[in-house]
């Protein structure tokens, strides 16, 4: 073993300083801090919650500001206008600002319908797990076991969810006090409230889209949402909630033609909204009724154009709503777009087989394909019409 250096008799003047070294330690950028944002763990991004924890995990952490979630309308058009009230009511709740723009109903009457926060819902007591008799004879639990075909399948959580928890809960039988309402800010765009013209002819754009992004733009510079604005006060999220797009609502004739006359009028109001939304501190929710719509390609360049994209298929009025398989769902979910922020790979998910269901507190999206495939193998082309763009 070598022997170690002495310094008894070196002048203390020749010892090397602690401080010399040129190397410095990296430091992280100091992200904004924004009540009710969280950065995400792949990618820094700032993200804020659905109101549906399962929809969270679901889209890697969260919704991230700056991007659009498309939600492709059930028939019936309930679930997907349940999400988007979640999506508001943890806005109101994380007091973010709100956006809200309709053809069909008043703003006033959308916000009035949000549900209920669940506030003590924090603390989640676990069953104390009873101590088994000591009389019970082991070999009888060892050999409670399932078939040996289903010995080897991975056990996975049905529910979606992450460790972390994001995002408040709801009560959907119940609507949210005004006063915990009032107490957001939010801007109302109604449609019937602003009358519009005729668009020209070498306009690609509808007249009533071209006055909501207008009305979007002076809210986003008026308000602080530009991120190159000076920053004169403290930040906040702005939530947008679009209802119901591309319906003839808004005098758009995609959902009812087969050859609709303003065929790109919705894909240039996403093109805008997107580029808007890139430099703010906002976030939309926007709902299309994609089963109305003929044209499957125009459909996909729309779904291209936002950066997150689901479809409900809702189990109303179809024979799957009395399928024993079923039973226990609603709709099945569908993932058409992941998004691709400051990566060159996006996150997807583990499963593609998605299913939900509406309980009296809870809108959660599980994993049905487990489920299908223990009680029948042969079941597990049952959805594959799951695409990824």
């Amino acid at each position: 073993m070598a022997a170690p250096v002495s310094t008894v008799g070196k002048p203390s003047a020749e010892r090397l300083p602690l401080n010399t070294t040129s190397f410095q330690k990296k430091t992280r950028t100091k992200l904004i801090s924004i009540p009710g944002t969280r950065p995400s763990v792949q990618n820094g991004q700032l993200l804020v919650s659905t109101g549906v924890t399962s929809l969270d995990y679901l889209l890697g952490g969260g919704l991230a500001v700056g991007t659009v979630l498309l939600v492709e309308e059930d028939r019936y058009d309930s679930y997907s206008r349940m999400i988007l009230k979640y999506f508001l009511a943890e806005g109101v709740v994380c007091r973010h600002e709100l956006f809200v723009a309709s053809a069909q109903d008043n703003p006033d009457d959308i916000l009035q319908e949000l549900p209920a926060p669940i506030l003590d819902d924090v603390a989640i007591h676990k069953p104390v797990e009873q101590p088994r008799l000591s009389c019970e004879p082991q070999d009888s639990l060892d050999a409670m076991k399932i078939a040996w075909r289903y010995q080897n399948l991975p056990k996975v959580q049905s529910a979606l969810a992450s460790s972390s928890r994001f995002g408040h809960y709801y009560d959907v039988s119940k609507t949210m006090e005004p006063e915990i309402r009032q107490a957001a800010k939010c801007h109302r765009f109604y449609l019937t409230e602003h009358p519009t013209q005729s668009p020209p002819t070498h306009s690609t754009m509808l007249e009533s889209y071209s006055a909501l992004l207008k009305s979007l733009q002076e809210v986003i510079n008026s308000e602080g949402f530009d991120v190159a604005a000076p920053m004169s006060k403290s930040r906040n999220i702005l939530r947008i909630g679009l209802p119901s797009l591309g319906s003839a609502l808004w005098g758009d004739d995609l959902s009812c033609h087969d050859n609709p006359r303003n065929g790109h009028a919705l894909a240039t109001f996403f093109y805008g909204l997107r580029a808007m939304l890139r430099s703010s501190l906002a976030v939309a929710v926007v709902t299309v009724p994609s089963h109305l719509i003929q044209d499957r390609a125009l459909m996909g360049n729309i779904t291209r154009l936002c950066d997150n994209a689901i479809a409900l298929e809702s189990f109303k009025g179809s024979e799957r709503e009395t399928n024993p398989l079923y039973k226990d769902y609603h709709g099945l979910l569908h993932v058409r777009q992941v998004p691709h922020l400051n990566c060159l790979a996006s996150k997807l998910p583990d499963h593609k087989d998605l299913a939900f269901k509406l309980k009296r507190k809870q809108f959660t999206i599980e994993n049905y394909g487990t489920a299908l495939s223990f009680w029948q193998p042969t079941c597990w082309a049952i959805s594959t019409n799951v695409v990824f763009i």
